[in-house]
């Protein structure tokens, strides 16, 4: 990012690709961000500057830098790749972290544990200009993500079936709807809603709440 690209970025705000952080506050709070990043489509974290655009700058660029590493090394999982820019506005150092979207996904915040388990597992992705939970079904979606995932074989039954009928007339679907639509257990009707998007059958949303829902891909 050079400097024509920082100022525009100031300048639009906070978005699904620019989170603004005046000052490092914790590592768990820097890895979330971080993590949010990874697991979705990349973007830059920018330190020095505020959420209402004002600039701050860093008081020192070596401390900040090796902070955010530890962020991204030891507080997140698996480890973050990250590249950091260096640019001057105004009189204040910026330091600016790309986080490419990540091949090695789902990415979580540490809890020592050798397998990711859904159930207890921190794991964000990015949702317009926020960092939010991941839900299980987003995990489980995140998990396929990596290589070639697509249910080439997938036989469409009647919970599928039901799922497009549905489409047809509200557009959306959650688990809790199609849950309640055919009687079944929360837990199947997210392995039927996932197994889709799996297909390249549906498409799955986040909104700023967590909640997930899901639409056609068609």
């Amino acid at each position: 990012m050079n400097r024509k690209e920082l100022l525009a970025a100031i300048e639009e705000g906070e978005t699904i690709h620019i989170e603004f952080k005046r000052h490092f506050s914790s590592h768990e709070k820097i890895a979330k961000e971080l993590i949010a990043f990874a697991n979705t489509s990349g973007g830059y974290l920018l330190m020095g500057v505020d959420d209402d655009k004002t600039l701050y700058g860093v008081a020192s660029e070596k401390e900040e830098t090796e902070l955010i590493l530890e962020a991204a090394q030891q507080y997140c999982e698996p480890p973050v790749k990250l590249t950091f820019f260096y640019r001057q506005v105004e009189g204040k150092e910026i330091v600016i972290v790309k986080v490419d979207e990540s091949a090695d996904k789902p990415h979580r915040m540490q809890d020592y544990k050798s397998k990711l388990e859904t159930d207890s597992a921190e794991v964000y992705v990015r949702v317009n200009d926020k960092s939010v939970l991941a839900s299980k079904e987003m995990i489980r979606v995140l998990q396929h993500t990596t290589g070639d995932s697509k249910l080439t074989k997938y036989a469409i039954g009647s919970f599928e079936r039901a799922v497009f009928e549905h489409l047809e007339k509200y557009e959306t679907i959650s688990v809790t709807q199609l849950s309640e639509k055919l009687n079944i257990s929360a837990r199947r009707a997210s392995r039927t809603l996932v197994k889709m998007v799996r297909a390249h059958l549906l498409l799955i949303h986040t909104k700023e709440s967590g909640e997930d829902y899901f639409t056609s891909a068609g």
